[in-house]
């Protein structure tokens, strides 16, 4: 008997060539009318469900879902995922994690000298025939302070890239890490106050909702920059567009917001912000990688049934 898969969200070109002969595949309609009436017809069976970290599983999309027992989710992000449902119903999660540590590392040092080197101000100077005129000049980024939010393995890549800038390292996150060198501090305010560049890698979610906030922005100060490549919760992003037009801090290189894709009219109009659309870790090389994790969580899932099919 086939074994019915959701597809729930975009995925990386190789995932569904690898599971179209092993599964029966259904893709779910985007527009949520032709949605609602495909899931009375097939919701019943679907035993897995593809998604990824963004677009996740959606608790009315889960409640029309009664036998799903896997949900393989492209990305490191939970908090889209409803969890706690999940676990509530014995439904496996698996997500894709390491894949993307080195890209979405060097996608945060690309953002440091973006917005410290202004350099997206300078290319729209090129572009508009404008060459230097009314382009201030940008900062240095060697041997300025780094404060890291969220020390994980993508925030340990960063390290080791930022020390290639004799930038002094520090990190803020819930527990102190004895195996790394970097000073701890135990407040993320501590933190911002220590530092020329703040950099955000944590997850979202209720525990991390807004915690980068007014006090943390006026601690980086006027010449500190936020970069964030974590999840847009985490910062008050209102708060964060009022730090930006009074100065309270210089720049701000945003890869991901508060409600993606939307982006607030006052954010596109400043010139100290540089935004990305959630592109950190979009390189070929991982994409591919992410969705292979995919494939692979699904086949070993599976793997006993599969085998006794063949």
């Amino acid at each position: 008997m086939a074994i019915d898969i959701l597809i729930a969200g975009r995925l990386p070109p190789n995932v569904l060539p690898q599971l179209e002969k092993r599964f029966r595949l259904h893709q779910l309609p985007e527009e949520r009318n032709e949605a609602g009436a495909f899931l009375q017809q097939v919701g019943g069976s679907i035993r897995g469900m593809l998604t990824n970290a963004a677009q996740g599983a959606p608790e009315q999309l889960l409640s029309a879902l009664p036998k799903l027992e896997i949900i393989s989710s492209s990305g490191v992000g939970t908090d889209a995922l409803n969890m706690d449902i999940a676990e509530a119903r014995g439904i496996s999660v698996r997500t894709t994690p390491g894949v993307l540590t080195e890209d979405v590392a060097d996608g945060a040092i690309a953002l440091m000298l973006a917005t410290s080197r202004r350099l997206m101000q300078a290319e729209r100077n090129v572009r508009a025939g404008r060459w230097l005129k009314d382009l201030p000049l940008g900062n240095r980024m060697t041997g300025k302070r780094l404060g890291i939010l969220g020390l994980g393995k993508i925030g340990q890549a960063l390290a080791k890239r930022a020390a290639a800038f004799d930038m002094p390292i520090a990190y803020h996150q819930r527990n102190r890490n004895p195996d790394v060198p970097y000073a701890y501090h135990d407040s993320v305010v501590s933190l911002a106050e220590a530092s020329d560049f703040l950099v955000v890698i944590v997850p979202g979610g209720p525990a991390t909702e807004n915690m980068v906030d007014g006090k943390v922005f006026d601690a980086l100060g006027p010449e500190g920059i936020l970069v964030n490549v974590g999840r847009g919760s985490t910062v008050d992003q209102p708060e964060l567009i009022r730090a930006l037009e009074q100065g309270r801090i210089r720049a701000a290189g945003l890869d991901v917001l508060a409600d993606e894709p939307h982006v607030p009219d006052a954010l596109l109009e400043l010139e100290n912000v540089v935004l990305t659309p959630h592109y950190a870790s979009g390189t070929t090389e991982t994409r591919l990688a992410m969705g292979q994790r995919v494939v692979d969580n699904l086949l070993e899932y599976f793997e006993a049934e599969l085998q006794g099919a063949d």
